[in-house]
């Protein structure tokens, strides 16, 4: 006996850990398409149908608004559960214990169904969904139509702010340190052939990978250059040891960053260096 419904969630759910798993495929839309409904209905899906495996217990529009809600309910609890184990909130063990999950209580669900009569299992939801009776009087089929209404509509702009998220500043932090990691005590007086520490910091939030050349200049002599590759959000600290050579005040050091190879430089930076 053959449970499409079920079926469906099973390989819905196998199909997402195989796109997640395999780096070539893993960022393409369909791992999206695929782990919206895993995080949004499916898993609330699967412990409605294996707590009601009988037909005349809830109607289809009862189903589908107590998978909606038990969907979201259960991956915020199942994500704090997974918060206090070593694992802690990663995409892969996200997916695991939701995977998990959903099987178990999908093949519940099946077994369950199994054991009953067949006059009485849940057997076509398709069918019932095109069929349910939303309602005998106005009041009840307007307010069925509402709630219809409402869960397509929270769902279309859910796939869509996931799928065409809002774009926000695009920038790059860039930034020094003193020797200690902290914003002071800046190398700004030396003596001649003493060594100065100081960290150089670049995060990327352009929303793309970026290559960046970075160049350091002092008293307009390139003493430093070095090129970075930053994906998304990543941060990057580099620390760098220059040589006071000649004696002097106001020694420019100077901090050029550069973006996707592009002449004009994007960020600046100087230290003004006392040398005695």
């Amino acid at each position: 006996m053959v449970f499409l419904d079920l079926l469906l969630t099973i390989l819905s759910t196998l199909l997402l850990m195989l796109f997640i798993s395999v780096p070539s495929l893993n960022d393409t839309p369909i791992r999206m398409i695929l782990g919206l409904p895993l995080t949004i209905f499916v898993p609330g899906y699967s412990l409605v149908a294996a707590s009601f495996p009988r037909r005349d217990i809830l109607d289809g529009v009862e189903r589908v608004s107590l998978s909606f809600g038990l969907s979201i309910a259960i991956v915020p609890l199942l994500g704090l559960a997974l918060n206090y184990t070593p694992f802690g909130i990663k995409l892969i063990p996200v997916l695991m214990v939701l995977s998990t999950f959903t099987i178990s209580l999908s093949l519940t669900a099946w077994i369950r169904r199994l054991r009953l009569p067949a006059e009485e299992r849940y057997r076509d939801p398709f069918e019932r969904l095109l069929k349910v009776n939303i309602g005998q009087n106005v009041l009840d089929k307007g307010l069925s139509i509402v709630l219809i209404a409402s869960i397509i509509g929270s769902s279309a702009t859910l796939v869509y702010v996931v799928v065409k998220p809002k774009t926000g500043e695009r920038f790059t932090d860039f930034y020094l340190l003193g020797p200690n990691g902290t914003a002071s005590d800046y190398p700004t007086d030396l003596k001649v052939g003493e060594e100065g520490k100081v960290i150089m910091g670049i995060v990327n939030h352009e929303y793309e990978n970026i290559i960046y050349i970075l160049e350091v200049n002092f008293n307009g002599t390139l003493i430093y250059k070095e090129n970075v590759f930053l994906i998304e959000n990543e941060k990057l600290e580099i620390p760098l040891i220059f040589k006071a050579k000649e004696k002097g005040e106001d020694q420019k050091l100077e901090f050029l960053l550069y973006k996707d190879q592009q002449i004009e430089v994007y960020r600046t930076l100087h230290l003004w260096i006392n040398i005695k």
